[in-house]
């Protein structure tokens, strides 16, 4: 334990000084009794009478040191929860996110809903941005600074094909760039490279969600048609331990888009995207529009870690010290009729 104000803790000094006088006044009480002919000596009284006697005194005592101590401000490492880890947005940004069977568009609503998602988060989450189509790309490293993160996710824009693989993909590689200790402002655009991290050894597997501080939150129409094979990254992301939540937009009917001047027939594939959330112990969430897309990411909050962190106690000790204080005065008066 610490003190901010260790100076103050001269004040418990004060306590057996004030226990002192107590005791001197009431010897003069009971002097200037016994010299008016009152009794000295109380007779008759029990061992059990004896100890009722004491105990209000010393829960005054106890408490006048409590709230002493309270006075210096003490500090404990105590085990709190904290709301706090990584986030990476995983957007699909293939052609077929431009369909309209999601009002306005699924990438419209897909953003709109993560803008809002990230505008909620606490400053001990970092949120980053990963775009998708037929590769996948850091659009931002992770951050805290939310105005970044909205402009990142303003810039994405419908592109070509799908690879849902190269998505999660780039989505662990921006984790690990930002646990090793990179700026959060760095992000890979086509005038600076991405940094170079070293390779390491495969790990080995641990169970889903080991890696809590860290989760993806992938959103698709769930239409690859790129590979590798999303299942095969997806395990490696449960290797490591982190989830991946998979939100499908778009509805199981489907639709049709314009591409190249060409119609496209585009549907959810909600499947691929279920086999990706089982996979890492995630979540799969399915929307057909984009009210119930926001009340999605209503349930995708960070985890809540438990971590040591210094905190001050004062209000702890004081709270302890003034129901001593008020034990002890209200046991005084009804065992001896009196306040202590």
């Amino acid at each position: 334990m610490t003190f901010i104000w260790p100076q103050m803790l001269l004040a418990v000094a004060l306590v057996p000084i004030g226990i002192g006088l107590s005791l001197l006044i009431d010897r003069r009480r009971r002097g200037r009794l016994a010299a008016y002919g009152g009794l000295a000596k109380p007779q008759g009284i029990t061992r059990a009478g004896r100890v009722r006697s004491r105990v209000p005194a010393f829960m005054v005592v106890v408490g006048l040191v409590l709230m002493a101590v309270a006075m210096a401000r003490p500090q404990a490492v105590v085990p709190l929860p904290k709301s706090e880890g990584t986030v990476i947005l995983a957007f699909d940004i293939s052609a077929s996110m431009a369909a309209t069977d999601m009002a306005p568009t699924r990438m419209a609503a897909a953003k709109a809903a993560a803008k809002d998602f990230v505008e909620k988060q606490p400053s001990s989450v970092t949120v980053g941005v990963v775009a998708f189509s037929d590769s996948g790309v850091s659009v931002q490293s992770p951050t805290n600074d939310k105005d970044t993160v909205l402009a990142a996710i303003d810039r994405l824009t419908p592109a070509k094909g799908t690879s849902v693989a190269k998505g999660i993909q780039a989505s662990l590689d921006a984790i690990a760039v930002a646990e090793a200790g990179y700026a959060s402002n760095d992000f890979y655009t086509n005038a600076t490279a991405a940094p170079s991290v070293a390779p390491t050894p495969t790990p080995t597997p641990v169970p889903s969600g080991t890696h809590a501080p860290a989760v993806i939150v992938l959103l698709s129409d769930g239409e690859n048609n790129e590979k590798p094979d999303p299942t095969t990254v997806a395990q490696a992301a449960a290797n490591l331990g982190i989830r991946i939540y998979t939100v499908g937009i778009g509805s199981s009917a489907g639709t049709t888009v314009t591409v190249a001047g060409f119609q496209e027939f585009t549907q959810l594939d909600a499947s691929t995207l279920q086999g990706i959330s089982t996979i890492t112990g995630g979540t799969y969430y399915g929307a057909t529009d984009a009210q119930q897309l926001l009340s999605i990411y209503d349930n995708l909050n960070a985890q809540f870690v438990i971590q040591p962190q210094l905190t001050e106690i004062t209000s702890i000790l004081a709270g302890l010290g003034l129901l001593f204080l008020l034990a002890g005065a209200l046991s005084s008066f009804v065992w001896l009729g009196r306040l202590p």
